[in-house]
């Protein structure tokens, strides 16, 4: 399987590095298609991708720390192969936090970039769940730490202690402290406590910065990266904290030299596994920004920007941010290569920030869902859960039934759950149409049957209320009108302007393709010459969608 594998690669390498190149990433130009070997398409076009804190999402051995058994035996919930099953989530990708040896509960201090932690198993624990994984549909990425390593890696304890050490240059030294300017006010240069002298780690003084000047280290994580998708199998990488990579003297992020890093991990992932995918952690809100990450260094990256205005708009009522957020996205990135989302590992879940009001949360759920790219749910947000900073309280043990410890472990978990735990776990809500998980369930699965949502283009419409939005999806084979109401009142002859892209020439018929049953719209006119479409009525905090046909 391995040497098909870099067979197939190296036939595809030189059509996809062209493709990159002339910035072509609209094509289907990639494998992998799980089952499928061979077949040319990109399979991160379509579906949902589901993020876990292996530690926190289900333990198998007692011990109160998630492991990748647990999540193994969890996958039917997250997808159970069966896409006309209403009873997993329909998710078709699967992201790990960090999973390597590490130092801390996080992960993000890697100590050995080669093996899995023990804390969550084996390597072989690893190569099961992707195999399960596949028989699902499902694909998984893993987190890959490139910026840094822990302090205590084999690589800079070398460096650390022998002036000599190949691994010097691995990392960066100073003889006096520089006079540097941090990111966020941090302290970026670290005494030794070895000798008199510094050495730079932008996040902390136990996550040292590698030194990527030095040609070993690129040719060393790449490696790793080989690693992980030949003998693990993975699917692709989600790339950290991208941004701070190369320094320029007091410029920290978007260098050049970061560019050029990304550019050669990127073709050097694509040429190796064509149907890979990797996505970066760019957490500037700026699309223009942003933009400079495209076309041709990784595949695409979160939109922060787009996030922060959906949740935004969920909690003021006013669809403003969301309406301008999307327009910029959709201008400025590739089509189909920016992600969006509502809230991540390192923020306050969105249901906190929305003070807890699940409507609220449903409408942000409906928008960010029918959003171009490859959305990302992050584990415990389709039940609601809450959390907010220091980070171990947004990253608690999933919250699965009433019994004791939330389902999640038959020992002591590692974190203590929610307070809210006993009421809001997916037992509780599984059997009930109206819950948020259900929202969830549906929305997802309408995605995955509708290839305009998917893959589809995106055009902006304008609506007659400040509290609405709606946009269009199409392919050739279908044209999807998407349309919300942020607002907390219903709204009565819900205007809504198509683009002329759109609107074209004649008129559409309008056919009711899905409501949100506890918040949708009622009617829907089109103009007689096709330009615009009126709702009777569309619900607080509502959602629906429907088919125009010629």
């Amino acid at each position: 399987m391995r040497t098909s594998r870099l067979t197939l690669a190296r036939r595809l390498a030189v059509v996809v590095s062209a493709c990159f190149a002339a910035a072509c990433a609209n094509s289907a130009v990639s494998t992998g298609v799980v089952g499928a070997p061979g077949v040319v398409t990109h399979w991160w076009r379509d579906g949902v991708c589901y993020e876990v804190f292996v530690r926190s999402f289900a333990d198998a051995d007692g011990d109160g720390i998630g492991d990748l058994r647990g999540l193994t035996a969890r996958l039917d919930y997250i997808n159970d192969g069966n896409p006309a099953s209403s009873a997993s989530l329909g998710a078709k990708c699967i992201w790990l936090m960090p999973i390597d040896k590490s130092m801390s509960y996080h992960g993000y201090d890697v100590t050995d970039y080669y093996h899995v932690d023990p804390h969550y198993g084996s390597d072989e624990d690893f190569r099961k769940l992707v195999r399960e994984a596949h028989r699902r549909g499902i694909h998984v990425i893993v987190d890959f730490v490139p910026n840094h390593s822990s302090n205590e890696h084999p690589f800079f304890q070398s460096a650390l202690h022998d002036p000599a050490s190949p691994y010097r240059s691995w990392y960066r030294w100073s003889s006096v402290k520089p006079e540097q300017p941090s990111t966020w006010g941090q302290e970026v240069w670290h005494k030794s406590p070895v000798r008199d002298e510094y050495y730079y780690g932008l996040f902390w003084g136990g996550m040292p910065d590698l030194n990527y000047e030095t040609p070993a280290v690129l040719q060393e994580m790449q490696k790793v990266a080989a690693y992980w998708l030949e003998d693990m199998h993975a699917d692709g990488f989600r790339f950290d904290a991208i941004p701070y990579l190369v320094e320029d003297g007091n410029q920290l992020a978007h260098t050049r030299g970061t560019h050029d890093v990304l550019r050669q991990f990127g073709n050097t992932i694509r040429s190796e596994a064509p149907g890979s995918f990797t996505i970066g952690e760019m957490s500037d809100g700026s699309a223009q920004v942003l933009a400079t990450y495209y076309p041709d260094q990784l595949d695409a990256y979160f939109a922060f920007g787009v996030a922060g205005a959906t949740v935004e708009a969920a909690r003021t009522g006013s669809a403003a941010s969301f309406n301008q957020a999307i327009q910029e996205a959709n201008a400025t990135f590739p089509a189909g290569r920016w992600s969006s989302f509502l809230t991540n590992h390192d923020q306050p879940r969105v249901m906190t920030v929305l003070g807890g009001d699940a409507a609220k949360a449903r409408v942000a759920a409906s928008a960010m869902l029918m959003l171009p790219g490859l959305p990302f749910v992050y584990y415990g947000e389709e039940i609601g859960m809450v959390g907010a900073k220091p980070d171990e309280t947004i990253r608690t043990p999933m919250q699965w039934s009433a019994d004791s410890n939330g389902g999640f472990s038959s020992g002591t978990a590692w974190e203590s759950l929610q307070p809210d735990w006993i009421a809001k776990n997916v037992a509780a809500q599984d059997h009930d149409q109206a819950s948020l998980l259900n929202h969830y369930r549906r929305l997802i699965h309408f995605r995955n049957v509708h290839s305009a949502l998917s893959s589809g283009t995106l055009d902006i419409a304008t609506t007659s209320d400040a509290a609405g939005a709606a946009f269009v999806r199409s392919t050739s084979d279908e044209t999807i009108l998407i349309a919300l109401n942020f607002g907390d009142h219903a709204v009565d002859r819900f205007g809504i302007a198509l683009s002329s892209a759109v609107a074209g020439s004649g008129p559409y018929r309008i056919e009711p393709l899905h409501a949100d049953p506890e918040g949708g719209c009622m009617g829907g006119m089109i103009s007689a010459d096709g330009k615009s479409v009126t709702l009777d009525s569309i619900a607080a905090h509502g959602f629906c969608a429907f088919r125009l046909n010629r």
